[in-house]
């Protein structure tokens, strides 16, 4: 383990933690995009360039914007009045370390499933784009469409409040 390893894990455990404990929405949803870039950089730093940069691309780049949009819109982003801080950080801090006991037992029980270290995989960056647009894209229109549904449904609840408070 390198130093940079270590960098990478501080900033991501930052993050999440940072998305725990702070009260106001818009900077929770902004420290989750930390934590998914330490993510995204420690699948870089693993040689994972797909998953590293799928991580940028849809956690990043599509699920942490639509968060902050949805928030701004339906007028989440109201500044909080006693602190930073929320008061039940403890409660989410409880559930993020049972959340992973339950993934840490998960890994472990798996570790005879993974293959031998001789196993050569057959891989590729262009097998994954191929299998995407062909075998797996009705899963990926899904998707798209799902992303699109949601931030519809932002705008939607959005302007009902703007007529509910007239």
């Amino acid at each position: 383990m390198n130093a940079v390893f270590y960098l990478l894990a501080a900033i991501t455990i930052a993050g999440g933690v940072a998305a725990v404990m702070l009260k106001h929405l818009i900077h929770s949803a902004l420290a989750v995009t930390v934590a998914f870039a330490g993510i995204a950089l420690l699948f870089l730093q693993l040689d994972a360039q797909f998953v590293g940069f799928a991580q940028i691309l849809v956690y990043i780049g599509a699920v942490a914007i639509l968060i902050v949009f949805a928030i701004l819109l339906t007028h989440g982003a109201d500044l909080p009045r006693e602190g930073v801080f929320s008061k039940s950080w403890l409660a989410g801090l409880i559930i993020a370390a049972g959340v992973f006991a339950v993934i840490g037992w998960a890994v472990l029980e798996s570790i005879d499933a993974v293959p031998q270290r001789n196993a050569v995989f057959e891989v590729s960056v262009q097998k994954i784009g191929n299998a995407l647009v062909g075998r797996y894209v009705l899963p990926l229109e899904i998707v798209g469409l799902l992303l699109t549904a949601a931030t519809i449904g932002a705008v939607i609840v959005a302007m009902h409040e703007k007529e509910r408070s007239r």
